[in-house]
């Protein structure tokens, strides 16, 4: 019983420093914006920023997959990459890595610590990806969507690099509005 209680326990920290580290994903939209009369987009200019981590300033499949995993999700809401002339949307995306610190504050009440329900303290890579999606006419951002996620060992692994930001894109652009 003793190992069975043991085993548990193990498996409830896993999930909870599993937890710690999982996507966090959101969005904002100006509320008075009508999307349906926006149809065609384009990249805006590069973003004058780098992301500060040479790992992604260098990685030549990281602006790939981003612009491919925006362009796919577009698509399959019925936006059209614009072939000439001034889009009525234009995409700007903004990446960065920094050190996060996250404290495991345990709460014996609910059974999440085994043992001596110390805190504990888990230093981590944070990636965030922001989108931007700017109205030509009037040259305002009309929604930003956003995903953070810890990139330990993502940052070396071109195929978990992709499915992660597969996974925000999607995840992020579920928030765009359908305008129809």
């Amino acid at each position: 019983m003793l190992r069975l209680s043991r085993l548990i326990a193990v498996a409830i920290s896993a999930l909870a420093v599993t937890g710690c580290a999982s996507m966090n994903v959101s969005s904002h939209v100006e509320r008075s914006i009508d999307f349906g009369q926006y149809r065609t987009y384009d990249w805006g200019p590069a973003d004058a920023l780098p992301t500060g981590d040479a790992r992604l300033d260098q990685n030549p499949f990281f602006k790939d997959h981003v612009q491919g995993s925006v362009e796919k999700q577009l698509a399959a809401k019925g936006f059209e990459r614009a072939a000439s002339g001034t889009p009525d949307l234009l995409i700007h995306y903004h990446a960065n890595i920094s050190q996060r610190i996250d404290v495991n504050g345990v709460d014996r009440e609910y059974g999440y610590c085994y043992d001596n329900c110390e805190p504990r303290v888990i230093e981590y890579e944070a990636g965030t990806l922001v989108l931007d999606i700017v109205d030509t006419r009037t040259n305002k951002v009309i929604w930003r969507g956003w995903a953070q996620d810890s990139v330990e060992d993502v940052l070396g692994n071109p195929d978990r690099m992709e499915r992660q930001i597969n996974e925000g894109v999607t995840r992020m652009l579920e928030r765009l509005p359908r305008g129809f």
